[in-house]
Parts: structure tokens; C-alpha cells; sequence
């Protein structure tokens, strides 16, 4: 059986001992001359470094022609491996980048720098450091993908040598690799890169846990080697005589991988350990295809576990028929089937076949597009987000995905993670899809925004021109972008909105003085906000619009009047003009649930920091409360004509009898009235409560309403709720 190559396991790693080492491995795939500028930048890396020493006692030069080594194992370009030997240049010998771009390259000099800048950052919190240092590297990884690919080098040598350390030391390290570095290198592809990272870094954080799972794999494998010997003949006889030519290997699982499906799927190790796992690597992707028949011929199938990602890679480049059987004596055997191409790209992901775009135009191929892609997505969700902490927490959400593949309806395959929503969708789109999306169908048929979608489904998004995100999204979407985006737009659109308001009590409230807002000028303006320590005048405003900085003491020192008057018995606060709503202000107005103001009935503002300006019946009890504090009480009048529906609460009694709910409906449906809410309570065997929500235009609309309800026959009573 003609065999074909399987790469080496990643704990077999060798490092080069010196720079001709290195440089005769680097002999199978670099010219001459490139060689030559590697062994430059080691020489200048060696001499800038001279006198430092690692804390093993080593030259310090020896890490960085480890990094090197490593990256040439992934038979990565020379300028990766001259920024790999003098990434720590900048940082420790005080050499300026400007220095190392005379040198080597403007190319070299800006990889160096980025790999620089991605060192930790000191500060009082360590989720805040980790958020920061994140953020840097999204910025760095823009401008060239190549500078987290010497990151991860940098840090797995890193991890490798970990022991001279202090504990507290090795476990933050370790933790950070898990939660950052390691699923960097799974997002990217690279196989093997992870497995080992994940491995060091779980040995340090839980080396008892390690050792029993180390313990207990090497026995499994002892009592499971005459099994899995037995069904590797099987296969590799029953595709020799259908004529496959192929190279089968076991697959071992890793320690974190074990760990993992133990802590998460709350598996025992004898369940994961009894799945018996077998790649199959062939010549050409027609091959892929005629081997998985013929395993299917030689096993029984488990239904709905065969996944074709060669057809559909995953969003890191991917590629590989996967399959579980039900294998002799009833075991299950997991395949993979690929090419070696394919082997090489799950192994080593970005870094295999390295190409990046050159002064010809040379395109990406796909896995360097996808991972730029994802980069952008990175850049996009950084300028959106609040604050450092938040983009880390979009970012984890995106690094961690069970992908789901669903198409648009042009046919387009777009990946996005497990228990993804139409709206999640929307955003992957475009930004402005999602902030404007109404609606969707799902396989043409509508379905609710908040529905799971499902790998092979069609989704349509319905969008609107005058939409905008609802918080309530919030709730369900999944992937970073969506949930970045929608907490942009809304922090935005609460600031404009409270800027308008705080404009609007303001220009109230220096009416009041007979001064107009539009006379004051810009010196007035920016003398007050040197006083009061804002960052502007906007500032200002929102803080009065959101209810945390009073309108007529911001008039008075507008004004430069005494601001020892006590402003807020001042007559002036009550002989204000009352300020006019019309239902279409354009600022944060809420209408109170506890006595429903509509049209025509008598209101009040009441200034909330929270909702912004919440308006009550005049004789609700609620706002008799806060009338004592006219600093935030506004007084306000309806316009003679009002836009929009407002809600309101009806409580009737009425007589069981059959479909009388339906009655009650339909009569008040029949007036342009939308019901909002119905709910129903037993007062005895014979008559019944029911409230209903309603929305409706003015009083009058009101009182058509309940004259309407008060005709039907079993309706007792009839009479507006207030809470």
C-alpha cells in the first residue's frame, strides 16, 4: 500500500542550537540570499543582546532562535524569521525601530515593533491589562497578520520553559495562554500550535489533574492497542483491495481536550476514551469522497454525524470529511479523511503555504482572507465597543464558536457560531443590515428574530429604512459583532437623545429669565464649562437631559448670577411656560405604567436620570410624591394636536358567558384600537375581571371606546385603571 507523509506530533519538537542549524533546516525552502539576511539579523540580534541572560541562566539570544526555530517549522518567510530574532530588540536594548528599518527594511522593522507592543501592560486590574493587550494586538495584526504569528512562537517557547519562574508567575501565564493565545491559534488553524499550548498551559495551572489523566491515557492506550490494531487492518485492508492507496493513523486525543469534555459535556474518561479515532490521508479530494463509501461499505453509519468540511471549510481554512461509525463489537470509530494539502493546513493553519500579498498583486489565498476577515470584524467591534472590558468580551464569545453554516439567499455560505439568531445573522451581513432589520424568513417562511438558526438554512432579512436596533436583541443575539453594534447605536442614540432634551429644559428654563439660548455666547459657554470641569458643553447638556444636573441653576450660571439664591423655592422655577409634547419630541420621554397619561388629561414631567423625562397624570400619586422636589418636576401641556398611540388600562367585569373574550376583542378592535395585553381573574363562579391594555389617540377616543364595551350585553362595569 503506497503511503503518504503524516506530520510530526507537535511534542516531538526540536530546537536548533545555533544559527547554521537553523539555517540548514531553512535550506529546503528559502534562497540563499534570504538565508543570508536571517543569519544577519541573528548576529545583530546576538549582539545587541550581549551580557543578557535568561532566568535559566542562558544567553537571552537563545530564545529568540528558538522563536525562530519554531516558526521555521511552519516554514514561515524570512522576514518573519528576522522580526522572530529581533522581536525583543526594541524593548530590551533600547533600539529605536528607526535603527532596525535602515537595517533590515522598513517590512522587518514595523513586525518587530508590532510584536513589541503586544508586551503586558501593568495595571491595577488583570482583566483590564488582558483587554488592553488584546486590543493592541487587533491594531497590530491589521497592519500584517505575520506579527501574531511570531506572538504565538514567541509565547509557546515561552510556555516550553515556564519552570524557572514562580508559581504565581507561571499560572497568570498559563491562564492567559489558555484564554487568549490558545484559541487565537485554533481561530487561525493552527493545530498545532494549540494542541501544545493548551497542553503546557493546563499542565501549569492543574498539574495534579494533568498527571492522572496523563497516567490514565497511557494505560487506556496499553489495554486499547490490540482494539484499535484490529480495526486499522480492517480499513486499511478493505480500501487496499477497493484500490485506495492511503496512510491511516490513530488519532490521540490531548490532555485539555480530554479535561475539557470531562468538565463541560460532564463526561467520564472511560466515555471519551472508548471512541476510537483514525485519520485517513489520500491523494486528491476525488479520492475524499470514493474513501468515505467505501468505509461506509465496511462500517455502519451513525446518522446525522457525517459533516463535509470540504465542501464548506471552517472560517480558519480547514478541510476534511469527518464521520463516526459503528465499528466491531459496537464501539464507535470517529474518521477524518483528507488530503495531505489538508493535513498541512489543520496542522499549521495561516502559516502553511505562506503567501501575503506582494507589489504584483499576488492575492490571499483563502485562509489568509478569512483570517484578515476577522481581523476587520476585530477593528469594527474595538471602535464600537464601550470600554477595553467589553471588547474582550465580544472577542471571547467569537473565539470560542461551534460554527453553523447557513446561506443567504443568493446562495452565499456564511459561518456564524452555534445558537446564532436572524439578527446575528444581519450583522455578520453589514452593520447597517442589522441596525435596520425588521423582520426575517427562514427557508422563506417568516420566522421571530430570536430564532436559533440551523446549519443549511436560507435566511432573508427584512430591513426598514427609518428601524433601529431594539435593546431587547440584547437578550439572544451570540456573535460579538451583533452584540458590539447594538450597544453602539443605542449608547449613542441615549446621548443625542439627552443632549435634545437637555437643550430644550434649557432654553425652558432661560426663557423663564427672558433670555434666549441662541443669545448665549461662546464665551459664556466655555467659561462655564471650565467651572464646572465638563469636557464640553455637550456634556452639559446630556448631563441635564439625563436628569443629573438642574436646568435653572445651569441658566444662572449661564448667566453669571448669584448661585447662592436658593433656586429651587425661586419663583421663577413655577412661572416657566410649560413645555409642549405632541407625542413626536425627538428626546427621551417616557409615559408612566402606573396612571397611563394620554391626549387631554392633565401631565407632568418628572426628570429621571434612567428613562429621561417620565410624564404622569397631574393627580397621580406618584407624581404628587415628587412634586416636592420641583428642581426636577417640569410642567407640561399636550399640543392641540398629538401624533401617536398611547396605552391605557381598562378594568371590566362582565358575566361568564362562552367567547366573550372574543366579543370584547373584536368590539374593540373595530374602533382602531390595538390591544397590547388581556389578562383575565375570577371574581366568583359568575363574573369575571379583565384588563386589558389598549392603545388609543385621545380621550375621546377613549370614551368612543368604553361606550362601545359598556353596550355589550354582559359587560358590567366599565372604568379606567389607575395604579
Amino acid at each position: 500500500m503506497q503511503q503518504y507523509s503524516i506530520f510530526p506530533n507537535t511534542e516531538a519538537h526540536t530546537e536548533p542550537g545555533s544559527i547554521d542549524t537553523l539555517a540548514t533546516s531553512l535550506s529546503s525552502y528559502i534562497d540563499p540570499p534570504q538565508i543570508q539576511l536571517v543569519k544577519r539579523a541573528y548576529y545583530y540580534a546576538e549582539q545587541a543582546h550581549d551580557g543578557q541572560r535568561r532566568r535559566s541562566g542562558q544567553p537571552y539570544v537563545t530564545h529568540p532562535l528558538a522563536v525562530a526555530g519554531i516558526l521555521a517549522d511552519m516554514h514561515m518567510d524570512h522576514q518573519s524569521l528576522m522580526a522572530a530574532l529581533l522581536h525583543d530588540v526594541i524593548e530590551d536594548t533600547g533600539i529605536s525601530k528607526a535603527s532596525l528599518g535602515e537595517q533590515f527594511g522598513d517590512t522587518v522593522a514595523d513586525l518587530v515593533d508590532g510584536v513589541s507592543k503586544l508586551t503586558r501592560i501593568e495595571s491595577e486590574s488583570r482583566a483590564e491589562a488582558q483587554a488592553e493587550n488584546f486590543q493592541k494586538m487587533a491594531l497590530a495584526m491589521a497592519r500584517d497578520i505575520r506579527v501574531i504569528l511570531v506572538k504565538l512562537a514567541d509565547r509557546l517557547h515561552n510556555m516550553r520553559t515556564l519552570g524557572v519562574l514562580k508559581p504565581e508567575k507561571r499560572r497568570r501565564i498559563a491562564r492567559e495562554t489558555l484564554e487568549m493565545y490558545a484559541p487565537i491559534a485554533q481561530r487561525l488553524g493552527m493545530h498545532n500550535i494549540r494542541v501544545e499550548l493548551e497542553d503546557l498551559g493546563f499542565t501549569t495551572l492543574y498539574p495534579m489533574r494533568a498527571k492522572r489523566i496523563h497516567n490514565a491515557v497511557k494505560a487506556a492506550r496499553g489495554n486499547r492497542r490490540e482494539i484499535v490494531e484490529q480495526i486499522k487492518e480492517s480499513i486499511e485492508l478493505g480500501l487496499e483491495r477497493d484500490g485506495h492507496p492511503c496512510a491511516v493513523v490513530g488519532r490521540e486525543k490531548h490532555l485539555y481536550s480530554i479535561y475539557q469534555k470531562m468538565q463541560n459535556k460532564k463526561k467520564s474518561f472511560s466515555e471519551i476514551m472508548d471512541i476510537y479515532a483514525f485519520r485517513i490521508v489520500v491523494d486528491s479530494v476525488d479520492s475524499c469522497y470514493r474513501v468515505l463509501g467505501c468505509i461506509h461499505s465496511l462500517y455502519k453509519p451513525v446518522p446525522g454525524q457525517f459533516k463535509d468540511y470540504i465542501a464548506i471549510p471552517k472560517s480558519n481554512g480547514y478541510q476534511s470529511l469527518h464521520t463516526i461509525l459503528f465499528g466491531m463489537h459496537g464501539v464507535p470509530i470517529e474518521i477524518q479523511i483528507r488530503t495531505p494539502e489538508m493535513e498541512e493546513m489543520a496542522n499549521y493553519g495561516i502559516a502553511a503555504h505562506w503567501l501575503y500579498k506582494t507589489n504584483d498583486g499576488q492575492p490571499l489565498n483563502g485562509s489568509h482572507t478569512r483570517a484578515r476577515q476577522w481581523v476587520q470584524g476585530l477593528l469594527e467591534m474595538q471602535e464600537r465597543a464601550g470600554n477595553s472590558l467589553e471588547f474582550i468580551e465580544n472577542v471571547k464569545i467569537d473565539l470560542f464558536p461551534d460554527e453553523v453554516y447557513v446561506f443567504s439567499p443568493k446562495g452565499e455560505i456564511m459561518e456564524l457560531p452555534h445558537g446564532s439568531t436572524p439578527v446575528d445573522f444581519a450583522y455578520a451581513v453589514h452593520t447597517d443590515v442589522g441596525n435596520s432589520c425588521v423582520a426575517c424568513r427562514i427557508n422563506r417562511r417568516l420566522a421571530p428574530l430570536s430564532e436559533p438558526l440551523q446549519s443549511g438554512q436560507t435566511i432573508e432579512i427584512i430591513a426598514s429604512k427609518g428601524a433601529q436596533p431594539n435593546p431587547s436583541w440584547l437578550n439572544f443575539v451570540t456573535t460579538g459583532k451583533a452584540r458590539s453594534n447594538i450597544r453602539h447605536y443605542l449608547k449613542n442614540q441615549r446621548q443625542t437623545e439627552a443632549i435634545v432634551l437637555g437643550q430644550r429644559l434649557l432654553g425652558k428654563a432661560l426663557a423663564g429669565l427672558d433670555v434666549d439660548l441662541d443669545g448665549i455666547s461662546e464665551k459664556q459657554k466655555e467659561s462655564l464649562v471650565n467651572n464646572t470641569g465638563h469636557h464640553s458643553f455637550d456634556h452639559i447638556l446630556e448631563e441635564i437631559g439625563q436628569g443629573n444636573r438642574l436646568p435653572l441653576l445651569t441658566a444662572h450660571q449661564l448667566l453669571a448670577r448669584d448661585s447662592n439664591r436658593d433656586d429651587s423655592n425661586n419663583a421663577e422655577g413655577s412661572s416657566h411656560p410649560p413645555l409642549m409634547i405632541d407625542g413626536t419630541e425627538g428626546f427621551r420621554v417616557n409615559f408612566a405604567r402606573c396612571c397611563y397619561p394620554i391626549p387631554g388629561d392633565p401631565i407632568v414631567g418628572f426628570i429621571s436620570a434612567e428613562r429621561g423625562m417620565v410624564i404622569h397624570t397631574d393627580n397621580c400619586h406618584n407624581s404628587l410624591e415628587f412634586k416636592n422636589n420641583p428642581e426636577r418636576s417640569v410642567p407640561l401641556r399636550w399640543a392641540e394636536e398629538v401624533e401617536g398611540e398611547f396605552s391605557i388600562e381598562l378594568g371590566i367585569a362582565l358575566e361568564k358567558s362562552r367567547g366573550i373574550i372574543a366579543v370584547l376583542a373584536n368590539r374593540i378592535n373595530s374602533l382602531d384600537a390595538n390591544i397590547e395585553k388581556i389578562s383575565i381573574e375570577d371574581e366568583d363562579p359568575r363574573m369575571s375581571m379583565v384588563n386589558v391594555i389598549v392603545g388609543v389617540h385621545s380621550r375621546l377616543h377613549l370614551a368612543r371606546i368604553m361606550r362601545r364595551i359598556r353596550s355589550i350585553k354582559d359587560v358590567i362595569k366599565v372604568t379606567r385603571v389607575k395604579h
